[in-house]
């Protein structure tokens, strides 16, 4: 038996989810939750083996890559898989550097949902095709992608964020912001922070 924990801030969403895994034979859900810190403890506490935690926990909250690595340092044996509705290289990155061993859209089919939490059962990587593909590509042509900081960095640009307060949220200097803009500059073909960020959101490298 699969011993599944759920982690999403919106309530209809994860009952309704639920429901659908519990039509598996081989799974049960051991908890489900909104609460970043509620998930880490329940994590442990009942031995879950998969995780499926959303990225966008709400604005109160911590998002999914902080609870991941929380939620893996309190339970290693539980493997994580991100279960959201964003898709931008940015949120991908971000969650398989925190240790998510699998990322699915919610748009997917409740197939390739099963699917995945019994790859990631068993100790397999979880992770849909198209955003197989586009990981692979990143490792084949690594002096184009974008790094996960520079991806960071334009992100936080597009939020609206001077370089002066993008250097105080990443807490680092002006000059380091600047050399980040500036590669991402060159990889993305742009000369101006508003090109390089279209061009990245048209990509679905970053999310407004």
């Amino acid at each position: 038996m699969i011993r599944i924990l759920l982690l999403d801030d919106h309530p209809v969403l994860r009952h309704g989810t639920r429901a659908l895994l519990e039509t598996q034979p081989d799974f049960t859900v051991v908890a489900e939750t909104g609460d970043p810190a509620e998930a880490v403890t329940a994590a442990a506490r009942e031995q879950a083996d998969v995780a499926l935690v959303d990225l966008d926990l709400g604005p109160d909250n911590e998002d999914g890559p902080a609870t991941t690595r929380r939620l893996l340092a309190a339970s290693p044996e539980t493997r994580v898989v991100a279960f959201t509705a964003f898709d931008s290289d940015a949120d991908i990155v971000r969650m398989v550097e925190a240790g998510a061993v699998g990322y699915l859209v919610k748009d997917s089919r409740p197939s390739a949902l099963f699917s995945a939490i019994r790859s990631a059962a068993a100790g397999s990587a979880a992770i849909a095709g198209p955003i197989a593909a586009r990981l692979l590509d990143r490792m084949q042509r690594p002096d184009d992608a974008l790094t996960s900081r520079e991806l960071e960095v334009l992100e936080l640009a597009a939020a609206g964020l001077s370089n002066r307060d993008l250097a105080r949220t990443l807490l680092v200097s002006e000059a380091t912001v600047k050399t980040h803009l500036h590669h991402a500059f060159i990889k993305l073909r742009a000369d101006n922070r508003q090109t390089a960020i279209a061009t990245a959101v048209k990509r679905g490298l970053i999310r407004l």
